[in-house]
């Protein structure tokens, strides 16, 4: 990275990594690396691609739409939001024929309870995968609407969580993971290495002082950051992503159960490497995540957009976020059609307001 990135370049490059990653993994999700290398070679583009009905160049996937849901809600409030706040969202914008073309089954189960007047914390207790990315994979929003408060940010990640996982889930406390990269990922003059070592200092949940809503999660620890560690240590030496592949290749290889590529641990974790290998480079993030085989979406859309918290857009071509964009305006089935821009926007807007909130607090206070 060379010179300032602003926060508000940070927003967008967040969002605009994410959702361009996410399509241009998509049409390869599932694929082994090795069948992605010997259908294109490295693949570097979006495709068109047939899942449910046949989707233009461009289109994204059920985790954005998750991530979707998460922005209108967060843009609704103008602040952080709970669970509740994000039900509303779900009943109001989400309905079940459209849902049934974007999204996974567990998805369209968990819309049905949303509508059953079961406290929104949970719902995710009767969702059947509890370690899946459902969330991990795609609550940016949650670390960009508390920028630079990585503890805030961890703290609602266990919350908004429990929408799809059960609260002592893996699944969930990856999340925390991950709202935890994206809120220091923000932080001025922040670095990959930076942003590793608020990870540690945040997310280590054996700490016996770290308190989530005034619970101890001291039990939930799992060894979330040895398996961090173990990651940056197997790909210490890479250069490349077959390098990548090829060393994750001996960790992670999980088949024969619904949805093996695509557990939390996994996703998180080979993302973050992909972000220190490329030095945050949003467009290489993107090569990279698309030619890794198995979660190509999930993948590719946290570590773009782990990247783009760091660098911005600047390193991304737009003619793929104008592709995304259109294939977003076209497609009937989506929650929203707001483009990257936009809704990158509209969250940089609501930390606006919060912090002008936390301001005229602070001001009164010290009167």
């Amino acid at each position: 990275m060379s010179g300032k990135v602003s926060l508000r370049d940070k927003f967008y490059g967040c969002i605009a990594g994410a959702q361009v990653g996410a399509a241009m993994g998509a049409p390869v999700q599932g694929w082994s690396w090795q069948e992605i290398a010997g259908r294109y070679g490295v693949l570097d583009k979006l495709l068109p691609y047939e899942r449910v009905w046949s989707r233009p160049a461009g289109t994204t996937e059920s985790g954005i739409e998750r991530q979707k849901l998460l922005i209108t809600a967060i843009c609704e409030r103008q602040d952080r939001v709970t669970a509740e706040d994000v039900r509303t969202i779900w009943n109001s914008d989400l309905r079940r024929i459209n849902a049934e073309k974007v999204m996974e089954p567990f998805d369209i189960g968990l819309m049905a309870l949303a509508n059953n007047g079961l406290p929104a914390r949970d719902l995710g207790k009767y969702c059947d995968y509890a370690g899946l990315n459902s969330f991990a994979g795609y609550c940016h929003p949650v670390g960009l609407i508390n920028a630079g408060d990585v503890k805030s940010a961890v703290r609602d990640a266990f919350e908004l969580g429990q929408l799809y996982q059960a609260s002592r889930s893996y699944g969930v406390k990856w999340s925390g993971v991950t709202a935890a990269a994206i809120a220091a990922a923000t932080k001025p003059d922040a670095t990959i290495d930076s942003v590793i070592r608020d990870l540690y200092e945040h997310c280590d949940y054996s700490d016996v002082g770290a308190q989530i809503d005034g619970y101890k999660y001291g039990y939930l620890r799992d060894n979330v950051l040895e398996e961090l560690d173990k990651g940056l240590a197997l790909t210490a030496g890479c250069t490349d992503f077959e390098q990548l592949r090829q060393a994750f290749d001996r960790t992670y290889h999980g088949h024969g159960v619904p949805y093996g590529n695509s557990f939390a641990n996994e996703v998180v974790t080979k993302a973050i490497c992909i972000v220190k290998m490329v030095h945050a480079n949003v467009h290489d993030a993107i090569i990279a995540g698309v030619n890794m085989g198995r979660d190509t979406a999930s993948v590719t859309a946290l570590a773009a957009g782990i990247a783009g918290a760091l660098s911005g857009g600047a390193s991304l071509p737009q003619a793929l976020v104008a592709q995304v964009d259109l294939a977003a305006s076209a497609n009937k089935y989506s929650c929203s059609k707001k483009t990257i821009a936009a809704q990158a926007d509209g969250l940089y807007g609501a930390f606006q307001t919060r912090l002008r909130s936390i301001n005229s607090f602070v001001g009164e206070m010290l009167g």
